[in-house]
């Protein structure tokens, strides 16, 4: 059994698969920005808890809230799936709906995405190496 047949570095590993598509289409948006009739795509976002749900073997932790300052419980956080997207109302005149400084935040926020997880699948495999007495 390798590192990658784990659960949740196969969430992990999902979610970068996911990070390096989107990427690609915000990409081609940034290269179409003057091409006349383009309009900005992006992938759906993924509900990364429920792709958690799936791969925890049915285990569940309750979590207890036991001071008003506690993050919310998953009953009390809003569906994503329930808002719409942002319908984009800047339009050049030549029919072209990239909006340059939307895409650069959303390239930044796949980056600092990429990041955490890169990170944290590090030191989740460096938790298993620990556990199971390598040092290496």
């Amino acid at each position: 059994m390798s590192l990658s047949d784990l659960p949740l570095m196969r969430a992990i590993n999902a979610k970068l698969d996911y990070l390096d598509k989107r990427q690609g289409i915000i990409s081609q948006n940034i290269a179409n920005a003057d091409t006349p009739n383009y309009q900005s795509r992006d992938l759906t976002k993924v509900d990364f808890g429920a792709a958690l749900k799936n791969v925890s073997d049915k285990k569940t932790v309750v979590v207890e809230k036991t001071n008003s300052r506690h993050l919310p419980g998953l009953g009390e956080i809003g569906n994503a799936k329930d808002r719409s997207d942002r319908m984009t109302y800047e339009v050049a005149p030549d029919k072209n709906g990239v909006i340059i400084e939307e895409q650069l935040v959303k390239a930044s926020e796949i980056q600092m995405d990429y990041n955490l997880l890169t990170s944290l699948s590090s030191k989740q495999s460096m938790l298993y190496k620990i556990a199971i007495g390598s040092q290496g």
